[in-house]
């Protein structure tokens, strides 16, 4: 294949282009803020279930305590209904009496044990509250971060997408002005060897691979007409020849 070395020296601007855009997509997928992210995302996924767990917790707390607290209310009523038929004297026997005095008693006692499961059901879902407002605030601490963090790499992103645009419109206006045929064969290159399909041949080194020419293959490449495209033996990518080539 055959060049003007002209379009082998833009070539090497198309290139330089490339590795700016491959930097840049490598710097936007490395932010440190993907790593703070996907930390404080586990974190308050993991504090959002802790938040659930304890809000059931005190919701049953709620439900257990409001049962607690119809059981104790009828049995005070039966009590004091109790009471009242006690005290209107409308039970005249001795037996009926005794046993009408005896449930109250029984009732007062179950009275007292229930009001105790009250007040143990309260301690508990006083703790549950608690622990219910304890999360709510490190959630709110957490997704502070996470929304800062976010912001942060939006930020970044926007940055580096203007830069990434820019780099693309000026790389597709020098790329225009190459050879097709040149073009297509440093694409197909550019995709085999990394990136990299076109390198400056430097003082008998190539840049590509990094290793230098031997005698033979300097003595080959001195020979090529100056419009013929030369071809790396180490890394086979397209060598550009400048007056740094040490030739």
């Amino acid at each position: 294949m055959n060049a003007a070395p002209a379009d082998q020296i833009r070539l090497l601007d198309v290139q330089a282009l490339d590795t700016r855009l491959q930097q840049l997509a490598h710097k936007r997928r490395s932010l440190p803020e993907h790593a703070e992210i996907e930390s404080l995302t586990k974190d308050l996924a993991q504090l959002r279930d802790l938040l659930v767990a304890a809000q059931t917790e005190e919701s049953d707390c709620a439900r257990e305590q409001t049962k607690a607290e119809q059981d104790v209310d009828q049995v005070r009523k039966r009590a004091a209904r109790d009471q009242q038929r006690l005290d209107s004297g409308a039970v005249s026997s001795p037996k009926d009496l005794e046993n009408l005095q005896r449930e109250i008693t029984s009732l007062a006692k179950r009275q007292g044990d229930l009001e105790d499961v009250v007040l143990e059901v309260m301690e508990r879902r006083e703790s549950a509250q608690a622990r219910v407002a304890e999360l709510d605030e490190r959630v709110a601490a957490v997704q502070a971060k996470l929304d800062d963090a976010t912001a942060r790499r939006d930020a970044a992103f926007g940055e580096l997408d203007g830069e990434s645009g820019s780099v693309t419109k000026e790389r597709q206006v020098v790329a225009a002005s190459v050879p097709a045929d040149l073009l297509k064969l440093y694409e197909k290159l550019r995709e085999q060897q990394g990136g990299v399909g076109a390198a400056r041949l430097y003082q008998r080194r190539c840049e590509g691979c990094q290793l230098e020419l031997n005698i033979t293959e300097v003595n080959e490449v001195r020979a090529a007409a100056p419009d013929a495209v030369v071809r790396c033996e180490n890394c086979r990518r397209i060598l550009v020849r400048t007056s740094e080539s040490g030739l």
